[in-house]
């Protein structure tokens, strides 16, 4: 009897001790991941994981969580109003817009002027009114009671030739007493002209005074794409996740724009931050070597297929450019219309949707994609390395500086 006894005790331990492996087993099976440290300073990961198909997929975001931000509201200058204007243009892409918007709205906060809405000018020198790309009822009602704004150029100064004023990105209040004040109170009815000494956006020394305040307000809270451009880029989207259902409706933007690497000289090889390009084929052995499967969906940021894609093809199949995803009745206006602002525009915001984002390009796209993602959460920006190995590795090793340093400008403005 005791014998009996002893037997069903030890069965019923080994029975126990076996489902409990088993589960374990299943449990690793399932969980066991290639795990990317977004912050350093966090557990923010993301995984790649392999379904019953064996095709690699992201799986969900642990502490993928968006930013508030953690500026003061500015202290309005409108007791300080001096009699003048301020116009300018956004020139040259989205990625260039956020940083023109940021100066001239400290500009004319600084000087108590007047803003007006600028215009914006494409490569070809053709004009395009603000509304046709952003919100101008977003841009007018988020600088309410900061800085006065008109939406028309007044009659007083509409026969008026302004004075040009060039002025570097990030301008300190300083420069502005010395080199703009004194021209505006001479002539009242400036323009900027914002150049870019340096393409990376990292974050400068805090001075917490309200100049930065302004900056992150004009920087994140001015510019938002107008409704029927939105709509475009939310169909691409969604069609770009309908195409990667087998990999959680999840997919990979990658900066490959051949005009652009062609101005740059570039000649693939190299490392982003050392100001160099990628191929399409170096793109591609990189991500393959850090576990992303045949089956991963992946855009482009280029109009049409070029034959230089094709070896990224081969290794990814569900490589898209926009002419392919794009609604056809919307062909028209953003593909074969000789401006190419709208173009920009649909690249800039479906990299910052994207759920990972790979500049292939070093410039100032990059920064900027990346100063839209970070308070949206979306940390997930891999940076391939100087050397491109054959063997696998870990995709923690090339999270952007901008994430695993925190060395980006929004972080200044978001906490």
């Amino acid at each position: 009897m005791a014998l009996d006894m002893r037997r069903q005790v030890l069965g019923a331990f080994l029975t126990i001790t076996m489902f409990a492996m088993l589960a374990n087993m299943i449990k690793r099976d399932q969980f066991e991941s290639v795990e990317v440290n977004l912050f350093e300073t966090s557990s923010a990961h993301f995984n790649i994981v392999e379904d019953k198909k064996g095709v690699s997929k992201l799986a969900e975001v642990v502490d993928e969580r968006e930013l508030k931000p953690c500026w003061n509201r500015p202290v309005s200058r409108e007791t300080e109003q001096h009699k003048g204007f301020i116009t300018f243009s956004l020139s040259n892409g989205p990625e260039y817009h956020v940083s023109q918007v940021a100066n001239a709205v400290v500009i004319a906060w600084h000087l108590g002027a007047t803003l007006l809405v600028p215009d914006i000018r494409g490569s070809n020198l053709s004009e395009k009114n603000f509304h046709e790309i952003y919100d101008v009822d977003q841009f007018v009602n988020s600088l309410d009671g900061i800085v006065k704004i008109a939406r028309e150029k007044p009659t007083e100064i509409a026969t008026r030739k302004p004075e040009v004023v060039r002025v570097p990105d990030w301008v300190t209040e300083d420069y502005i007493a010395q080199h703009i004040e004194p021209v505006f109170i001479r002539k009242r009815n400036l323009r900027l002209v914002t150049f870019f000494p340096s393409i990376n956006m990292k974050m400068k020394k805090p001075e917490k005074k309200d100049k930065d305040s302004v900056a992150c307000l004009a920087m994140f809270s001015t510019l938002k794409l107008q409704p029927n451009v939105q709509e475009v880029i939310d169909l691409m989207v969604g069609r770009l996740r309908t195409l990667s259902r087998d990999s959680g409706g999840q997919f990979i933007a990658v900066d490959l724009r051949l005009e652009v690497q062609q101005k740059k000289g570039c000649k693939g090889g190299g490392s982003v931050q050392g100001k160099n390009c990628y191929s399409a084929e170096e793109v591609g052995k990189f991500l393959r070597n850090i576990g992303f499967n045949k089956d991963t969906t992946i855009y482009l940021t280029q109009p049409r297929w070029h034959e230089n894609h094709n070896a990224l093809r081969d290794m990814f199949p569900k490589t898209y450019t926009k002419e392919s995803i794009i609604p056809a009745l919307d062909k028209d206006k953003f593909l074969y219309n000789r401006s190419s602002e709208l173009m920009e525009a649909m690249d800039f915001y479906i990299c910052a949707q994207s759920d990972v984002f790979v500049p292939a390009i070093s410039s100032l796209f990059y920064a900027n994609v990346a100063g839209k993602r970070i308070p949206s959460g979306k940390t997930q920006m891999l940076v391939p390395p100087q050397v491109l190995s054959s063997a696998s590795a870990s995709a923690s090793d090339f999270v952007s500086p901008y994430i695993s340093k925190k060395t980006h400008l929004a972080y200044s403005c978001f906490c």
